[in-house]
């Protein structure tokens, strides 16, 4: 029997494709890259070798290089298309929370990358884009690159720190208050 309901607001397909392929990508950086600051350079080449640890560095820069342009075209999508309503208004300390953890998002996932190209060109090594090797765009210096490593590394963190917040937030609208939220991102109907 059809329904009469309107339908709940939804981002663009262009915009909830981006935030999936995004999520995704950036779940791989943050397993290769904790992979790495877990293991070090040494660590690694022990447990996987040398083409191991190549494969491990540059597949942790090609998925950096590839936040950063989704993430360039995610606002500009943002920008262009704006962003649906609510279904069901969200109480003021809610929509606070999800308006900070939104924007922290967008502004870490664009800067983070940029750090950690710097932090690899600053240390004298090359900024891959899978078998591309990128302009370093800054001259080796190794307390930078050290400095740059750091902040990558804390913003890795406050991202994981994020995701954990941003599912715990789509899980309570989608079994405790079953109010659509979810549905604004969904790929499914």
């Amino acid at each position: 029997m059809p329904s009469n309901a309107p339908p709940l607001p939804r981002y663009a397909l262009i915009q909830r494709l981006l935030h999936w392929l995004i999520a995704a990508i950036v779940l791989l950086a943050l397993a290769t890259g904790g992979t790495i600051g877990y293991l070090g350079f040494d660590g690694l080449r022990a447990e996987f070798g040398a083409a191991g640890t190549d494969f491990t560095y540059t597949t942790h820069k090609t998925l950096g290089v590839l936040i950063l342009g989704l993430m360039v075209l995610r606002v500009a999508a943002r920008l262009g298309l704006g962003k649906p309503g609510y279904a069901v208004p969200l109480p003021a300390p809610q929509r606070i929370a999800s308006r900070a953890v939104h924007d922290l998002f967008y502004v870490l996932l664009l800067v983070m990358p940029v750090l950690g190209w710097l932090a690899t060109a600053s240390g004298g090594y090359p900024v891959h884009l899978f078998t591309i090797e990128l302009p370093g765009l800054i001259d080796r210096n190794r307390e930078l690159s050290d400095t740059l490593f750091f902040w990558h590394r804390v913003i890795g963190i406050t991202i994981a720190g994020l995701i954990v917040l941003h599912v715990a937030g789509a899980l309570y609208h989608w079994w405790v208050r079953r109010d659509g939220v979810m549905r604004r991102m969904s790929l499914l109907r």
